[in-house]
């Protein structure tokens, strides 16, 4: 398994399982989660998702470009802007699964508001307009206990300057920069 995504980051491979599968694993790991996350593995996304693998690397807000902080909207933009991609809505519960060594958060706030600490986003296209309907997926762990936890937000929301992200690093980029032998996760 994957403990960190920094540098050249981590391969995984995301969908080919039915959404049943893919609670199994995520029962099967004692992965908790909240009713967001619930409501993103019912969309539609998670009928039959092909098979593929991604590399996947982790980006803070500062490192796009914002010391200040600023919307979803303005940081995918920026991680476009530098050759990153956003990832598959699927591709959240596959990372959780692939990072079950991540770092326990700070503190064990779960819903205050804001971004919480220690989570990674999953920086993917919301997959509704409605502000009502989570905008993707977040892994956390808390008091030693793996989270697949969805968020929700409106577009005016500005995430802190040491929120972590995880995009896809295109083929393409891929090719251009060496490796330093990340196995899949």
């Amino acid at each position: 398994m994957v403990s960190a995504m920094k540098g050249d980051g981590c391969v995984i491979r995301v969908g080919g399982r039915s959404r049943g599968d893919v609670m199994q694993l995520l029962n099967s790991a004692n992965v908790l989660l909240n009713v967001h996350a619930e409501t993103l593995l019912a969309h539609t996304a998670f009928d039959a998702p092909e098979s593929r693998s991604l590399r996947i690397v982790e980006r803070t807000v500062e490192e796009l470009g914002f010391e200040h902080g600023a919307t979803w909207s303005r940081v995918f933009a920026a991680a476009k802007n530098q050759g990153l991609e956003l990832c598959p809505l699927v591709t959240g519960p596959y990372l959780r699964l692939a990072m079950m060594k991540q770092a326990d958060a700070p503190d064990s706030v779960l819903s205050a508001g804001r971004a919480p600490t220690g989570a990674i986003h999953v920086a993917s296209e919301p997959p509704s307009g409605d502000v009502e309907y989570p905008k993707g997926f977040y892994i956390r762990v808390v008091d030693g206990r793996a989270w697949l936890r969805g968020y929700r937000c409106d577009d005016t929301y500005e995430w802190p300057p040491e929120q972590r992200l995880a995009f896809v690093l295109p083929a393409a980029r891929q090719s251009a920069s060496s490796f330093s032998g990340h196995g899949e996760g």
